[in-house]
Protein backbone atom coordinates (compact mmCIF):
# COMPACT_ATOMS: atom_id res chain seq x y z
CA UNK A 1 0.00 0.00 0.00
CA UNK A 2 1.63 3.59 -0.91
CA UNK A 3 2.22 6.15 2.02
CA UNK A 4 0.97 8.46 -0.06
CA UNK A 5 -2.49 8.73 -1.11
CA UNK A 6 -3.25 12.35 -2.22
CA UNK A 7 -1.88 15.69 -2.05
CA UNK A 8 -3.17 18.11 1.15
CA UNK A 9 -1.69 21.46 -0.99
CA UNK A 10 0.62 23.25 -3.06
CA UNK A 11 2.36 26.35 -2.16
CA UNK A 12 2.12 29.21 -5.05
CA UNK A 13 3.98 32.13 -4.71
CA UNK A 14 3.52 35.76 -5.29
CA UNK A 15 5.49 38.70 -5.03
CA UNK A 16 5.17 40.34 -1.40
CA UNK A 17 2.58 43.10 -0.48
CA UNK A 18 -0.07 41.39 -3.21
CA UNK A 19 -2.22 39.30 -1.21
CA UNK A 20 -5.07 41.42 -1.81
CA UNK A 21 -4.77 40.80 -5.11
CA UNK A 22 -4.07 36.88 -4.82
CA UNK A 23 -7.15 36.55 -2.93
CA UNK A 24 -9.55 38.51 -5.89
CA UNK A 25 -7.52 35.99 -8.39
CA UNK A 26 -7.90 33.03 -6.19
CA UNK A 27 -10.88 33.39 -4.28
CA UNK A 28 -13.02 35.76 -6.49
CA UNK A 29 -11.98 35.05 -10.20
CA UNK A 30 -11.06 31.10 -9.79
CA UNK A 31 -13.81 30.79 -7.31
CA UNK A 32 -11.96 28.73 -4.81
CA UNK A 33 -13.07 29.06 -0.87
CA UNK A 34 -10.51 31.03 1.31
CA UNK A 35 -9.92 29.56 4.51
CA UNK A 36 -8.02 30.98 7.71
CA UNK A 37 -4.31 30.78 7.59
CA UNK A 38 -2.61 31.16 11.25
CA UNK A 39 -3.27 34.25 13.23
CA UNK A 40 0.67 34.94 12.96
CA UNK A 41 0.85 34.47 9.22
CA UNK A 42 -2.56 36.13 8.10
CA UNK A 43 -0.12 39.59 6.49
CA UNK A 44 1.64 36.47 4.74
CA UNK A 45 -0.91 33.74 3.45
CA UNK A 46 -3.64 32.74 1.74
CA UNK A 47 -5.28 29.30 1.81
CA UNK A 48 -7.73 28.28 -0.60
CA UNK A 49 -9.99 25.02 -0.38
CA UNK A 50 -10.37 23.35 -3.91
CA UNK A 51 -14.20 22.49 -3.62
CA UNK A 52 -14.43 19.71 -0.95
CA UNK A 53 -11.89 17.58 -1.90
CA UNK A 54 -9.91 18.53 1.28
CA UNK A 55 -6.96 19.74 -1.17
CA UNK A 56 -5.92 23.37 -0.91
CA UNK A 57 -3.88 26.11 -2.80
CA UNK A 58 -1.85 27.73 -0.10
CA UNK A 59 -0.35 31.46 -1.06
CA UNK A 60 3.17 32.63 0.39
CA UNK A 61 5.45 35.60 -0.87
CA UNK A 62 8.06 34.36 -3.29
CA UNK A 63 11.94 36.54 -3.38
CA UNK A 64 11.58 39.24 -6.35
CA UNK A 65 15.42 38.91 -6.39
CA UNK A 66 14.90 35.19 -7.88
CA UNK A 67 11.26 33.81 -8.27
CA UNK A 68 10.19 36.87 -10.53
CA UNK A 69 13.13 37.74 -13.25
CA UNK A 70 12.32 37.22 -16.55
CA UNK A 71 14.25 33.91 -16.68
CA UNK A 72 11.95 32.84 -13.67
CA UNK A 73 8.95 33.87 -15.75
CA UNK A 74 9.88 32.06 -18.41
CA UNK A 75 9.77 28.77 -16.69
CA UNK A 76 6.83 25.91 -17.35
CA UNK A 77 5.92 26.01 -13.43
CA UNK A 78 2.15 26.01 -13.26
CA UNK A 79 -0.94 24.65 -11.26
CA UNK A 80 -3.57 23.27 -13.61
CA UNK A 81 -7.02 22.43 -12.17
CA UNK A 82 -9.20 19.85 -12.89
CA UNK A 83 -12.77 21.09 -13.98
CA UNK A 84 -16.12 18.66 -14.08
CA UNK A 85 -17.21 19.44 -17.45
CA UNK A 86 -15.90 21.30 -20.71
CA UNK A 87 -18.65 23.88 -20.34
CA UNK A 88 -17.17 24.70 -16.42
CA UNK A 89 -13.63 25.31 -18.36
CA UNK A 90 -14.69 27.48 -20.67
CA UNK A 91 -16.81 29.34 -17.82
CA UNK A 92 -13.19 29.35 -16.29
CA UNK A 93 -11.36 30.02 -19.25
CA UNK A 94 -13.96 33.36 -19.52
CA UNK A 95 -13.49 34.33 -15.88
CA UNK A 96 -9.51 33.98 -16.41
CA UNK A 97 -9.71 36.04 -19.67
CA UNK A 98 -11.91 38.91 -18.13
CA UNK A 99 -9.34 39.40 -15.08
CA UNK A 100 -6.25 39.34 -17.52
CA UNK A 101 -7.96 42.05 -19.85
CA UNK A 102 -9.59 43.89 -16.57
CA UNK A 103 -8.77 47.69 -16.66
CA UNK A 104 -7.79 50.03 -13.76
CA UNK A 105 -5.45 49.91 -11.19
CA UNK A 106 -6.83 46.70 -9.22
CA UNK A 107 -6.36 44.39 -12.14
CA UNK A 108 -2.84 45.50 -12.91
CA UNK A 109 -1.03 44.22 -9.58
CA UNK A 110 -3.38 40.78 -9.68
CA UNK A 111 -2.98 40.13 -13.59
CA UNK A 112 -1.77 36.80 -14.80
CA UNK A 113 1.52 36.88 -16.81
CA UNK A 114 -0.66 35.41 -19.69
CA UNK A 115 -3.62 34.24 -20.78
CA UNK A 116 -4.92 32.64 -23.76
CA UNK A 117 -8.04 33.69 -25.22
CA UNK A 118 -10.68 31.76 -25.54
CA UNK A 119 -11.73 30.28 -28.78
CA UNK A 120 -8.48 31.43 -30.63
CA UNK A 121 -5.66 29.35 -31.39
CA UNK A 122 -4.34 27.14 -28.97
CA UNK A 123 -6.80 28.56 -26.15
CA UNK A 124 -7.00 24.62 -24.80
CA UNK A 125 -10.76 24.47 -25.95
CA UNK A 126 -12.08 20.79 -27.16
CA UNK A 127 -14.03 20.28 -30.08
Amino acid sequence: MPLITGLHHVNLIVPPNTLPEANAFYGKTLGLTPRPVPQLQKDRLAWFDIGTSGQQIHIAFGRPEVDFTEEAKGASRHPCFKVGSLEELGELQRRVWGHFRGVGEEWERGRPLGCDEPGKEDSGEYS
